[in-house]
């Protein structure tokens, strides 16, 4: 596995693994309805494009083959962290995890803070995150999702 900054040539591949990973891996916590408002299963990749646009992005790969990315602004905020189906569990999303928060150290950054879904709540825990508080979102017409605002004070 190899890390490298992400451009904006990877906004496709990203919004394709995003919605596998919604719909593969987070189908244990939302239902279909919950994971088709959450990640349409016709991503928009201009929509994609602005976004990672205004993050640094990290990917992981293997053999060129996109296992894994993260999302993260200057001010702390991890916005985005996904890996692939395969990649699940085997160390993609800790060592995405890692690099970035090792960047942001280096940027002087003190507080780090996400909204972590029910899938994602147990890995920033043991991360060092700690909930702030839990909160419904709105996606789609009517469908609403729990997740958890998040935060690690870093020393």
């Amino acid at each position: 596995m190899r890390l490298r900054d992400g451009t904006a040539a990877d906004s496709a591949a990203c919004a394709a693994l995003f919605t596998t990973a919604v719909h593969q891996l987070a189908s244990s916590h939302y239902n279909a309805q919950q994971c088709e408002a959450w990640a349409p299963l016709k991503p928009d990749v201009t929509r994609w494009q602005k976004h990672l646009g205004s993050l640094e992005l990290l990917l992981a790969e293997d053999a060129q083959r996109l296992l894994g990315f993260i999302g993260y602004a200057h001010d702390g905020h991890i916005d985005l962290l996904y890996c692939a189906p395969r990649a699940a569990r085997s160390g993609v999303a800790s060592t995405l995890y890692l690099a970035a928060e090792q960047r942001l150290v280096a940027q002087g950054v003190t507080r780090l803070f996400t909204e972590a879904s029910m899938l994602a709540k147990p890995f920033f825990h043991q991360q060092g995150f700690s909930v702030i508080a839990q909160e419904a979102v709105q996606r789609g017409e009517g469908v609403t999702l729990l997740r958890y605002r998040m935060q690690k004070i870093l020393d």
